[in-house]
Order: structure tokens, then sequence, then C-alpha cells
């Protein structure tokens, strides 16, 4: 989620690293990971085509693809493919919220035929994907929560042979109260027209991307789906260290094994396709020709922001993370610019302006949150700056 967590958040998180370190032993006995050997083969039993390495198109099924190029043919009018990525960036998703729902109220919102979310865009994608209906719904993820509604923190004890430095539980009944009957039946509707909800985790032994079909659970039959859908999202948005991973059991060469999932964004802080993967390829493939277009949603700035760092350890770890986190957010840029530009997509992004000041003094402070939507809101309605080009 790679939320801006305040400095007795790192320490904490930073004395979990040392402590679980001693009692590592007693968290790893109740594990079964998934051998090295085995991972291509991991599946989740009674599901089939849900998920592949975000690193490699090799692991794409090509009869996937058909597949999506059949619905199409049959449920979208028009050949425009218009593609959604959203970014991570923790309470800063109130941007991307803000413009969404800003650009409904133009009316020049485009129906997006794949939207990927990653980090706290996981959490905003399945209403980004199901369009306005869930406009409000929306608004009230970014305008009315607090940090209480996220975590809880543990005390330093409490941290001693745990698996994080905080409690998510808060946030698993807040996705709960959002995945309901009504959106997965959504769900199950438009990926039957060819359209496609992507979230991204991390395999954490695997140090690998994961994408999944969110479509496509929601579609399975499989009962437990809406549980597995709460468990991705949970997981795309849990930062290693600070919220515990999410544990998936899956059974490879007949045999059952748990695998750990946790913040997508510890591999890509937006993702579109894997990089081996093109579109004009797809496109000779299934014999279908159209015409796409990209827009990335940055929750975050581009730009450095200067501040004076006192010689501490919390302070360093926690301006340099903020560092890193904002320049791997800039390499995804031009990473996705790339790929767009060899497979002719046109490009759009657009992020945190430079010209926004205000700083949050806790984790997801409303006042915070509630004036970065208000800022995408006024963009999204008077009309988007997107940049054909990354910063």
């Amino acid at each position: 989620m790679t939320i801006r967590l305040d400095r007795r958040a790192f320490s904490i998180g930073a004395m979990s690293l040392g402590l679980t370190g001693c009692a590592g032993a007693t968290v790893e006995q109740l594990r079964d990971p998934v051998p090295e050997p085995l991972l291509d083969q991991a599946a989740l039993p009674g599901y089939k085509n849900i998920r592949y390495w975000g690193d490699d198109a090799g692991s794409i099924d090509p009869a996937v693809l058909h597949e999506i190029a059949a619905q199409q043919a049959r449920g979208l009018k028009s050949n425009r493919r218009y593609f959604l990525s959203i970014s991570g960036g923790g309470s800063s998703g109130a941007y991307g919220a803000g413009l969404l729902f800003g650009w409904s109220a133009a009316g020049t919102r485009p129906e997006f035929t794949i939207v990927t979310g990653i980090s706290t865009g996981s959490l905003t994608a399945p209403f980004a994907f199901l369009g306005h209906p869930y406009d409000d719904e929306l608004r009230a993820a970014y305008t009315e929560i607090e940090g209480s509604d996220i975590f809880v923190r543990r005390s330093l004890f409490g941290i001693i042979g745990s698996d994080s430095a905080a409690d998510n539980s808060p946030l698993r009944k807040l996705v709960s109260n959002y995945v309901t009957e009504k959106m997965m039946a959504g769900l199950v509707r438009e990926h039957a027209r060819g359209r496609r909800l992507l979230i991204g985790t991390t395999n954490i032994d695997a140090e690998r991307p994961v994408i999944w079909d969110i479509g496509a659970i929601a579609g399975s039959g499989q009962p437990g789906s809406e549980k597995l859908i709460e468990d991705i999202l949970v997981a795309s948005a849990s930062i290693p260290g600070v919220f515990p991973p999410v544990r998936l059991n899956v059974v490879a060469d007949g045999q059952r094994f748990d695998e750990l999932h946790v913040d997508g964004g510890t591999s890509n802080q937006a993702f579109l396709f894997p990089s081996n993967f093109s579109t004009r390829d797809a496109d000779l493939e299934t014999g279908f020709k159209r015409e796409r277009t990209l827009y990335v949603i940055r929750n975050g700035k581009v730009t450095p922001e200067y501040s004076q760092v006192k010689p501490r350890l919390t302070a360093i770890v926690a301006k340099s993370v903020s560092s890193l986190i904002k320049n791997q957010g800039i390499g995804d840029l031009y990473r996705m610019y790339a790929l767009a530009q060899r497979d002719n997509i046109a490009f759009n992004a657009t992020w945190v302006p430079e010209s926004f000041t205000m700083e949050e003094t806790t984790p997801f402070e409303p006042k915070f949150m509630r004036a970065l939507f208000d800022l995408g809101y006024e963009e999204g309605r008077s009309g988007i700056n997107w940049k054909q080009q990354p910063p």
C-alpha cells in the first residue's frame, strides 16, 4: 500500500525485523511453502486461469486471449479499447479517487476495457472498473475513513513472534463491506463482456509479481470466491513487516502447500501487462486489430521533495523508503511508456502536482485525504492535464 507511516510505525516495523528474527522458527514451522521447482505448477484448487506471473507473459494461457477476443466481439460495440492503471500511494489514493469522481462528473470518462490496480490502487480499481454507479462508494472509501479504519498498531511486545507490526483486521472488514453480492454480480457480468479487472500482489517467497483476474474468480462458481477476492485485495495493500501477509493454500504436484502474498507495490507501483507481452502479437494471435489508449494514475508526486532529516535511524529509514518508492514509481511510468510506444498504444499519465504541499501528520489523516480528493475532483471535472510522456 506504501502508506505514509509516522516515525513510530517505522520504529516498530524496524524493531519487528529484529525481534521476529529471534522467534522466526515458530512462525516458519507453521508454514509449508511451495518448493522452488514447483512454483509454476502451484494453483488454487478448483480454479483455472485466474492468475499469471506479472513478469512473464509465457504464463498466460493462449486460450484466454481467444476467449477475451470472442467475448469482446459479442459484448463490446466499439473497436476502441481504453486501459486504466491505478498505482499505489496509500492515503494519496484519494487523489486518484477524486480524479475518477470528477471525470465522471465531466461526462467524459470512458468505459475501461481493462483496469489494473496495485496496493491502494487495488482498492480503487473495482469501483473504477464498475463505473459511475459506484462513484459514491469510491468517494466514501477515501473521504470517510481514517487510520483506525485501516489498522491497529501492535504494542512493542505484541510484535514479538508476530509476522507484522500492525493488525489489519479493520482493513479486512472494510474490504468485506465493499465486496458485496451486487459487486460480485457486476464483476461476472462485465467479465463476460470481455472486460478485465486485474489486481497485483507479490509472492514474497518467489520475489515475483502475480496478476489476478478478479472477474474470472467471481465467475468461477467456486465456494469461497468472494473470500478469495477479499484476500487478494487485502494482500495487494499489505506492506511487508507492517501488515501481515495473506496466506493462500495451493496444490502443486498433488501436494498441498501455502503461499505468502504481500503488497503488490513491492514489485511494481503500477502495471498493465508483463513486459514481454505484446498487444500487437495478441492481435495477430486472435485475428482482431484494435485501437488502444492507456491512462495511468500515479497516486503520488514525481518531483523531489526537500525536507531536513534528523540524524536518527527511523527518520533516515522513513525518508529513504519514501525516496525509493517515488523513484520506483517513476521507473514504472517509463517502462509502461516504452511498452505503449512499442505496441502503438496512446499513453496518458497524471500524478499529484508539485503545487500540492499539504502534509499528513498521521497515517490516513482525513483532512489530508479530503484535500487530495478535492484536488483530483477539480482536475477531473475541469479537464485532466494528461501528460503524453513520463516525467
